[in-house]
């Protein structure tokens, strides 16, 4: 079963050993319009939603270190998306479902209740969270970092583990956790990983946590680490609606290869990515970001909340309201 499973996209990493730099050039405004796609058929919303505006910043040419320094990525247009004919939710398959691995509910944990409801505003899809099931030391093959000494579970075996507890109704089953996690010996650690063709995926919230580096936490970490959580669990669960790393534009869809990139990155779509969402879950624009902004401004994310309603705005502008 493991052999079959064809594993996209291992995000948000840290290799084991430095990789090769690579000349990575970000694409100009050209390329990125060719990757969001002709738009000028699509009613005035989709278009204003879909446009490379000051909302959206280019890629920035990456530094030493990062993702797209020491990964070959060729990107992937909208029509490439449509090519690639992808899976989406049905009548028959329109849920999210989170299985809580091991105890996902100390004090470190980011709240579960919290990630259901960002995960239903974001992907627009009723989400479930499922009773926690115990880690198993037998399948998940756990080692010791040989770097930090500490334990780790291997997240192949994970996904495999998964793809057998994927409900009837799911489009989508997450598995969350408190335990470090990697994807290979040779890797040192790994924040996610998806699955595609299983629709599985596995993130760990362990690195979030300043404890987790022997550093004391403060007031504000607690919003940190929810938001952190919220960013890997949707970037890995949007690889399972066929998106690859987005190579166009910042976007949460970036790839990363530490933490520091990671909160970088913003927490929402560019044109083309949001495009492909879009499309494959039929979701209404105005009510996603509206439920956003509630969700941003519950949890105290103040700056995103005003992004969302600068969005909102120009949708609203673009409809003539």
């Amino acid at each position: 079963m493991l052999s079959r499973l064809r594993i996209a996209a291992v995000a948000l990493a840290l290799l084991a050993c430095t990789s090769l730099a690579r000349d990575f050039t970000p694409p100009d405004a050209e390329a990125r319009r060719a990757a969001i796609g002709r738009t000028d058929l699509l009613p005035a919303l989709f278009r204003q939603a879909f446009a490379e505006d000051d909302d959206f910043a280019p890629i920035a040419k990456p530094e030493r270190g990062d993702w797209l320094a020491a990964h070959k990525e060729d990107g992937q247009t909208f029509d490439q998306f449509l090519d690639s004919n992808p899976q989406r939710p049905d009548e028959a398959r329109p849920k999210i479902y989170i299985l809580p691995l091991g105890n996902v509910t100390t004090e470190r944990s980011p709240s579960l209740a919290r990630l259901q409801e960002f995960a239903t505003a974001f992907f627009q899809l009723e989400t479930v969270v499922l009773p926690a099931a115990e880690i198993d030391d037998k399948s998940f093959r756990p080692r010791l970092n040989p770097h930090s000494k500490r334990r780790q579970i291997y997240t192949i075996s994970v996904l495999g583990y998964l793809s057998f507890k994927l409900p009837a109704d799911a489009y989508c089953l997450l598995g969350v956790t408190m335990e470090d996690l990697y994807p290979a010996a040779s890797w040192n650690y790994v924040f996610g990983q998806a699955s595609l063709s299983e629709r599985v995926g596995v993130y760990s919230f362990v690195r979030y946590d300043p404890e987790f580096f022997g550093e004391a936490r403060s007031k504000t970490d607690a919003s940190l680490i929810l938001r952190r959580s919220c960013k890997v669990l949707a970037h890995e669960s949007v690889h399972m609606f066929g998106l690859p790393h987005c190579i166009y534009f910042q976007c949460l869809e970036n790839g990363s290869n530490s933490l520091p990139e990671t909160d970088r990155k913003p927490l929402e779509l560019c044109p083309v990515c949001l495009r492909k969402l879009r499309y494959s879950v039929g979701f209404d624009l105005v009510k996603r970001y509206r439920d956003l902004e509630k969700f941003y401004r519950s949890a105290g994310w103040e700056d995103d909340a005003a992004w969302v309603q600068r969005r909102l705005k120009k949708l609203a502008a673009a409809e003539g309201k």
